[in-house]
């Protein structure tokens, strides 16, 4: 997962970390969620993807609890705040964790963590689209359509003999980006005054997403889990780094750079995530992949400003 949006929550009364540690903090979450891929495909050869979602909300619930507790952060207190929460516990998390889980067994992971990468545009459109909380222009809508370009390049080759398990895999990729680009404009449209910190944020809707699964756990466990010890040491990573510790490195980063700075931790993501499934599980990659890569990439950058197209010469 990749939070690439804008802080939903006000800034902790705490000492700002150094540029130094922010830096760090930067690096080690796209490290971290760039081996989310991998974990997730290791942790596949023993268990279900509903086992697997499972299994990630659980330990990443626990691991933000531990936090709160330590650090006695106050948690919402309005009814109004958690419903919104429980809306994000299942658009944020149960939803689009089970879609990656379900998609990696049918395309690699590198490709999953490639996808991840359209986040970005989906966030925009979800917030000019749906929300009304960002107008666009024109050099953002030319972005989106590059976007898309690249997802078509990257989709095209396998779908043209025929729809077969590995497009509609991609398909499912898209919809979990989607659910992504929803709650990030949802954040921003029912919880930017919040006021809770960005720890309580996260155990907000993590932890009614792991009560979630746990109530459908006679339905998850239905097919007993083959749990050895890279399955386990995934399954924990994934749970403990990925959907907890590293959010808030995340958030602190958001704090400290801005939403535009730190949502290019969505070009270290894909990188790590294809070179771990080359390197761990000797993956390969398709000349369409890169190329559909680098198209989704240009379309981010015109997004987000980055590069603007040319303004016309007034006469």
């Amino acid at each position: 997962m990749s939070v690439v949006g804008r802080s939903v929550s006000s800034v902790a009364s705490t000492p700002a970390p150094s540029p130094i540690s922010i830096t760090v903090q930067f690096v080690l979450t796209g490290i971290v969620w760039g081996s989310s891929f991998l974990f997730i495909a290791v942790a596949l050869t023993g268990m279900t993807p509903a086992q697997v979602a499972g299994g990630r909300l659980l330990f990443g619930a626990l691991a933000l609890a531990a936090i709160v507790a330590i650090r006695r952060e106050r948690l919402p207190r309005t009814l109004r705040v958690w419903a919104h929460l429980c809306v994000l516990s299942v658009s944020f998390c149960v939803v689009p964790f089970l879609l990656f889980a379900w998609a990696e067994q049918h395309v690699s992971s590198g490709l999953a963590s490639i996808f991840n990468a359209t986040t970005p545009i989906m966030t925009a459109v979800m917030a000019w689209a749906v929300f009304r909380v960002e107008k666009l222009r024109v050099g953002q809508l030319v972005g989106i359509g590059v976007g898309i370009a690249g997802v078509a390049i990257i989709i095209a080759p396998g779908a043209v003999g025929e729809v077969g398990d590995s497009t509609v895999a991609q398909l499912a990729l898209l919809g979990a980006t989607a659910c992504y680009g929803f709650s990030l404009a949802y954040m921003r449209r029912f919880l930017g005054d919040s006021g809770l910190s960005s720890v309580a944020f996260a155990f907000g809707y993590i932890g009614p997403a792991a009560a979630l699964m746990v109530l459908l756990s006679p339905f998850i466990l239905a097919e007993p889990p083959r749990l050895d010890l890279p399955v386990v040491a995934s399954i924990v990573a994934l749970g403990v780094l990925g959907t907890g510790v590293a959010y808030v490195w995340n958030q602190n980063t958001l704090r400290a750079w801005g939403p535009t700075r730190a949502s290019t931790v969505t070009y270290i993501t894909p990188v790590v995530g294809v070179a771990l499934g080359i390197i761990v599980l000797g993956e390969t990659i398709s000349w369409n992949e890169p190329v559909g890569a680098a198209v989704v990439f240009l379309g981010i950058l015109l997004v987000q400003q980055r590069i603007r197209l040319p303004r016309r010469a007034h006469v």
